[in-house]
Order: C-alpha cells, then structure tokens, then sequence
C-alpha cells in the first residue's frame, strides 16, 4: 500500500491521478499547508525538503520519495505504466516532464503568487510571470498542434502539465487562445481517473 502526503495544490494532484490512472491502492493523508504541518519534524523526515507531495511505499521497505516528477517516474517504472520503455520515446516523455517541473509549474506559480497572493501589487513581477507564462503556453500549443499529446502518447507528462493548466483561470490565460491546449485539456478532463485524482484529497 502506498501512502500519499498531499494538499489540494497542482502539484498534489499530479500523484493522485497518476496513482488512478495505474490504478495503484493508496490512502491519503492531507498535510495543512496553513498550520505549517509539511515543516514539522516527522514530515521533513519523509521530505527534507518540506513540500508537499510525498509518498511512502510500505510495499517495498516504507520507501519514501519526494518531489512530484521523481514520483511520477518512481510509480510509472513501479508499474510499467504511462511512461515508454523504448529509450527515445521515454526520453521524449521525461523531457516534457522536465520541461513542466522547470518551466510549467515555476512560472505559473510565480503568476499566481503576484496575483493573488503579494500583499501588495508588483507590475514588473505581474508583467514578467505573465510574459513568461503565455510564452509556455505557446510552446504547448505548438507541440499539441502536431500530436495528440505531449510526447505522443499519453504519459505522466501529461499527468504533470494537466493540474497546473487546470488553474488557467488564477493566471488569467483564455484556453481559447491555445486551440491545441484547450483540445487537449478537454481530453484530458473526461477521463475518469483524471476526475477522481482532482477530487483529492477531499474525497479519498
């Protein structure tokens, strides 16, 4: 059984839709991010590095594993799922994944933080994040624009990029203006286990 540590976050949810998609059994346990409890000392024991999510692995000797891509690719190599065993088409998915962990989930994030979490309003930082953010959409779109998805088939790089295109909304971006985007996002959203991994960790 695997444990999964997360929140409501984009970053939460990329883990529990993988674990529905691999249809991999699992309990959750929600971490306040508001009382600070990913800082306590039992949880910096699972993840040095405070952050949610985590997993432990209590199938294989309680092995913990942090940061969300290194969770995506320890549950897809677990079952042999949603990530290529023929090393250029698994490279083509990690490459994506990577560009979501260094370019989706940073920049977006920075947008959401200085529009709706800076105390006070930062044109440069709002203008800056926002430039970059419609840049990355292009770059989806431009690759969705040749295939169905991010590396061809679907894959835990999309798992990875769908959460945080999910938040279009919290950094003003019109899916309507990425046609490819918007396709793929609604491809995504009716499948199953893509609608039950959002729904944790309320539900679960």
């Amino acid at each position: 059984m695997i444990e999964l540590f997360t929140a409501a976050t984009p970053n939460g949810w990329k883990v529990s839709i993988a674990l529905e998609e691999m249809g991999l059994p699992y309990t959750t346990r929600l971490i306040s991010l508001g009382k600070l409890e990913q800082k306590e000392e039992w949880f910096l024991k699972i993840n040095p590095n405070g952050r949610i999510p985590a997993i432990v692995d209590h199938d294989d000797g309680d092995f913990a594993v942090f940061e969300s891509g290194a969770i995506l690719i320890y549950l897809a190599d677990k079952t042999g799922k949603l990530l290529p065993k023929e090393p250029k088409a698994r490279s083509r998915a990690l490459q994506w994944l990577m560009f979501q962990m260094g370019g989706v989930g940073p920049m977006f994030g920075q947008v959401h933080h200085f529009l709706r979490a800076a105390k006070q309003m930062v044109p440069y930082g709002i203008e800056r994040y926002t430039a970059e953010t419609r840049r990355l959409y292009g770059v989806l779109d431009a690759q969705l624009a040749r295939r169905d998805y991010l590396a061809g088939e679907y894959s835990i790089a999309d798992i990875a990029t769908y959460p945080w295109v999910a938040r279009h909304e919290w950094h003003k971006t019109r899916l309507e203006d990425y046609p490819n985007v918007l396709r793929w996002y609604d491809t995504i959203s009716r499948r199953p286990a893509v609608q039950r991994g959002m729904r944790v960790p309320e539900t679960h």
